[in-house]
Order: structure tokens, then sequence, then C-alpha cells
């Protein structure tokens, strides 16, 4: 893992180095084991380095082929690259390495953009071509590694965050009305927005390329497909396991390529569980790493945030050296400031404990393994995908789906609650939003199973692109590498054709349920956790105990609701509902600081809503101190 950052002028102006540096600088902790820029006319490329896989001079980058011709600047780790180089080394290509970059690079100077569907891993890419005078930037098929793009009429800026983005001269931090209004729709960004104007994600699974000239042409080279067989399944139930069970092995097998120290985050659930218990036993040595809570102040539910007991004894049963830490409310008033700056922009929910383990495994280990990817390929929400499962057509359910993903503002309250800035956003439709998310083939759904696995298809599209993207910049803010198993290309491929009746299994009673009937009834379904993952959850009592195995799904959360009323309520209160508080610029004071009350009264639960909020408002701090560029 790395950072990248460069960009490509369109008047003729050279490339300066000492703008290459600075934007460099400003991701020095991704990669804090050597740095490197490239400059050819128009072209800069910079680079910062995180030795994993080879740790020599001679995967120093930005890295060139022999004849000088395509020139790379690479994050990321590539699985299969031992593979490939036997597949290049048949076609004549040499290796002067034993880094997956040199394999990359000469991959893609052998099968151009095709190259991207060949990688099996987690990457940003930018690759010069000398001869063409061409800049091709790409994305691994999930997201997992972001990549993000600034263009203007003189030159097209990009970097693996940001900051390095608003270091280049052209670039100013401005806040995006449109993309401030979208993530408080969904607590997250569906489009390619971000939170500073000008400035975009490249989408997963894409690239782009970009001529000297300006002339531009992109390409989505993949997208994820859940299918319900027409035919029924092609393999047996037991099958199906069998398989299941071989891929998560192979997955986690290829992932422990590395030539550092190697470690895994052990939270006491299922699926972190299962990557550790594979991985301990192909390694003789690992680490594990689980961030508890104080619960002296919690209540209700949060009562059980706190899974520091089950993840001590999967670490007794994998023989692991573990290490563990204890937050507090006062821990997320402490490191907002520093959070926010690495964040850049907010996404999904609360991070912070997050942060806290990733600089905790950063004091013994450069790569650490995530269970992340689970609950998405396997259906780990069923209280969600059931919501909008009996439709009439694909309007009917996007309209039924859209509602619950209001997460964090009261629907039909936009124009109040934007009231300062109403005139800037009017005009935006979030339900159009929504609804473009949704792949082409989107009005071919007849069966509930056809709308589960368009409710999977979104969530992998959305909810999980913001948790990858969070995960990365936590993680690197410490200069360390995470990576995620269960998106493993043979594994995803598999995951997608699994039928929905082995990952839920409550379906044909929610199929019979009216939805609009009050009361319990509904909310057994709709509030019961223990439905999803089921072929999973068999695959996995062979690893963690058959209570982790199955047991309530559980997300990692700090106890916040009880927080926010009770040890960080002053916190709360100084930064909401203070005179200077400075996202009434945006917001209207009136109604926001109504919301905000209503959850320190006892009102409604509005952790999320707060929790976002906090965010914006150190977010516009930084924003006003200038160290967005300057720091």
């Amino acid at each position: 893992m790395c950072g990248i950052a460069g960009y490509l002028q369109f008047d003729g102006d050279a490339a300066s180095p000492v703008v290459l540096r600075r934007m460099g600088e400003a991701i020095a902790h991704r990669g804090p084991d050597g740095e490197g820029i490239f400059v050819d006319g128009p072209l800069g490329l910079a680079h910062r380095r995180l030795a994993i896989i080879d740790t020599s001079p001679a995967g120093h980058q930005p890295m060139a082929t022999e004849d000088g011709r395509y020139v790379i600047s690479y994050n990321g780790e590539v699985f299969n690259f031992q593979e490939l180089r036997i597949e290049l080394e048949a076609l004549g290509w040499g290796f002067r390495s034993r880094t997956d970059t040199e394999v990359v690079l000469k991959s893609f100077a052998q099968w151009g953009t095709g190259c991207f569907k060949r990688f099996n891993g987690q990457f940003a890419v930018a690759v010069w071509d000398r001869a063409q005078r061409k800049l091709v930037l790409g994305r691994d098929r999930y997201g997992i590694k972001p990549l993000y793009i600034r263009r203007s009429g003189k030159s097209l800026v990009f970097g693996s965050e940001i900051k390095a983005i608003l270091r280049h001269p052209e670039a100013g931090a401005v806040l995006d009305k449109e993309g401030l209004f979208e993530y408080l729709a969904f607590q997250n960004f569906f489009t390619e927005r971000t939170l500073f104007k000008g400035v975009s994600i490249l989408p997963a699974g894409s690239w782009i390329s970009v001529a000297e000239s300006g002339a531009t042409a992109t390409d989505q080279y993949w997208d994820f497909h859940f299918t319900e067989s027409e035919g029924g399944a092609v393999l047996s139930d037991a099958e199906y396991k069998e398989e299941l069970d071989r891929l998560l092995r192979q997955a986690v097998k290829r992932q422990l390529v590395a030539d550092v120290e190697l470690g895994t985050y052990l939270s006491g659930g299922m699926d972190s569980g299962t990557m550790t218990a594979i991985a301990a036993s192909e390694l003789p040595y690992m680490r594990t790493f689980t961030c508890g809570f104080d619960l002296h102040s919690a209540s209700g539910m949060e009562l059980g945030m706190d899974e520091r007991e089950k993840a001590e004894y999967m670490s007794y049963l994998y023989r692991t050296e573990h290490y563990q830490m204890v937050l507090k409310a006062g821990d997320m008033e402490r490191i907002l400031p520093r959070l926010a700056l690495h964040l850049e922009e907010p996404r999904v929910g609360q991070s912070y404990p997050n942060f806290y383990v990733a600089q905790l495994a950063s004091k013994f280990c450069k790569v650490v393994l995530s269970g992340a990817g689970g609950d998405e390929l396997f259906a780990g929400y069923p209280w969600r995908y059931y919501r909008a499962v009996v439709n009439d057509d694909f309007e009917h359910y996007s309209a039924k789906y859209f509602q619950f993903w209001q997460r964090l503002l009261p629907r039909d309250t936009a124009a109040n609650i934007f009231e300062p800035i109403w005139k800037d956003v009017s005009h935006i439709s979030t339900r159009d939003i929504f609804r473009n998310v949704f792949s082409a083939d989107a009005h071919k759904l007849t069966r509930p199973e056809d709308y589960i696995n368009h409710s999977l298809y979104f969530e992998a599209k959305t909810f999980m692109h913001g948790l990858l993207v969070t995960e990365d910049k936590i993680g690197m803010a410490h200069g360390l590498e995470t990576r995620v198993p269960f998106l493993d290309n043979d594994l995803v491929d598999f995951a997608m054709k699994v039928p929905v009746r082995l990952k839920l299994g409550n379906l044909g009673e929610v199929v019979r349920l009216d939805e609009n009937e009050p009361g319990p009834k509904t909310a057994k379904y709709f509030q019961q956790t223990r439905d999803g993952k089921l072929l999973l959850r068999r695959v996995m009592e062979k690893y963690v105990p058959a209570d982790i195995a199955d047991g309530v799904k559980k997300g990692f959360s700090a106890p916040d609701a009880s927080w926010f009323r009770g040890d960080s309520m002053d916190f709360v209160r100084r930064s909401l509902m203070g005179r200077d508080a400075r996202i009434f610029e945006f917001l209207d004071r009136t109604a926001i600081q109504g919301l905000v009350g209503d959850h320190l009264d006892g009102r409604e639960n509005r952790r999320l809503l707060i929790w976002s909020l906090l965010n914006l408002e150190q977010w516009l701090k930084h924003l006003e101190a200038g160290n967005w560029t300057s720091q």
C-alpha cells in the first residue's frame, strides 16, 4: 500500500517538481518508507511508498518499463501477481524485482486497460504512456482503494486522498453545497461527489484515460451482479457449503503474502473470527487487535456493545498474541480533529473506534486483515432487505427502499433544514440519486428473490463502498495496510450466485407479511438479526464457537446514544448549540438544534445525525483554518 498523486497539464505548461513534492508530502502518512517523483513535460507523478512486498530499493516508484515507455505510480496489492508474472514471463517479459508493482506495470504494457479485469486485489493506479502521451487512472473492482480527481480546463489532478489534490495551485478547498445535501440525505455519497467542490471520486471498477490534449475516455470494466438462477440451484446445499469453505480458505491464504508483520482485527464477531482462525492455521505467529468500550454510562441495547470477552476467548482458541484497548466517551472528543482531517469527508457511521484500533495495530504490524464485506455479500442485514420484498414493480420497490435509506434527517423537511442554502440545492432530487444507483436491468424484477438481490447490489455499491473508503483512510493514517479477504474475486463471484434461500431463512414468511400492519408482527422481521448469512454461518461453525456463528449481528459501534446524552452531552452542546457553530452557515439553527435536543432529552435516538454534525463542524473548522491546503 502506498499513496499516489499527480497531474496532467492541458495548456502545455510543464509539471512542477515543487508542486509534486508538496502533493506527496500531503499524504506522507500513507508511505513512510520512501518517496519519488517523475516529470515528463506536462505530466507529473508523485509517490509515497509503504513497503510490503520486496522492501528493497527495487520497488521504488514511480517505476518505468525498461524501454521507458510506461511509467507507473501504484497503490495497492494484486494478490495474483505471481500467476500473472509467470504468464508475462512466458510472453517474453523480464523482471528486476519481486514486487507486484512491476507485474502491474508490465501487465498494462502487455494488455492495456484490459489488465484491470485480470487483477485480483485492491488498487488505485496511474500509468503514463510516453508514446501515446496519455494518462490512465484505474481503480479496483470494489473500491477498496480510493482515487480522487479534480478536472478543470487547464489540468486533471488526482490523488489517493483529497488533501494531495488541494496542494495543487489550481485547486481550492471549498464546500460543495450539493455534496453536503447528498451526504445529509444518506450519511454517504451515492454519486461521485465529495464535500469538496470540483473534487470527485473515480467509481469502483472503472478507469479513465486522459490525453495530453485533454481528450478523455472512460469505462466501467466490472460491476456487481447478484443473480437468482431460473432453473434452481446448480449445486446441492452441501456442495455450496463445501465450495464456500474452500474459497474462504483460498482467499485468506492469498492475502497472507507479505515481507512484513501481519495481523488481524478480532472484533468478537464471526467474520473477523473466521479470518483470524484461517490465518492462524497458516501462520505460526499471529497478532490480533480488539477495541472495547467502557459501559458504565451505557444503557439498553448498548450494554452488549463490548465484545472483548468473545475476542479474548477466540484469541485463546487460535493462540494469538492479543492486544486490546478500551474507549471512553472522552476519547471521541479528543480524536475528532485528527480523525476529520484524515477522513476528509465523513461517510457512513461512526468511525473513531476503528481509528483507535488501527492506531493500536500499527504499533505491531504493517498489514492487518479485516472481516469487511461478509455482511454485504451474504445478506447480513435482513431487517433492511425485508422492508422491500413484495412490490408491484421496480418503482414501487425503489420508493420503499429509498424511504428506509433516509438515514439522518426527517423526510419532507429539507427546505426548512437547508434554508440558508436552499436556493443552491433545491433542484437536487435525492430520490433520483438513489434510483440511479441501480443497474440498467432494474426493471427485470419479478420475484421477491430478485428484489433481495437488487438490495444486495445497492448496498455493495453504496454502503460497503463507504465503509471501504473510510477503512482505507483510517488505516493509512497510521501507515497500516488493511486487506479484505471477503473481497477476493473468486469468493465474490461465487457469493453473487448463491441462492437467496441460502442467505435468508424467513423470506417466505416475510412475503406473506402485511407490511402495513402495525405492531410486533412486522417488528419481528424488520428488527430480528439472526436470519441473515445462513450459508456463511454454517461454514463458520468450523472456525468459530457455535454461539458466535449463530449470534446476533452487531456492528462495531460505541454506545454513542448514551454518551451523547451523558458523558459527552456538554461537548455536543458546545459544538452544535454554540453561537459560533459553523454548520449554521449552511443549516437552519432552529431546526437542527430541535433535532439534537430531541436526542439529548431522550425523545428520539439521533446518534447518527449527531455524529455526522460533529464531523461536519470539525470539517468546517479545518476548512476555515486552511488545514486542508497548508498542513
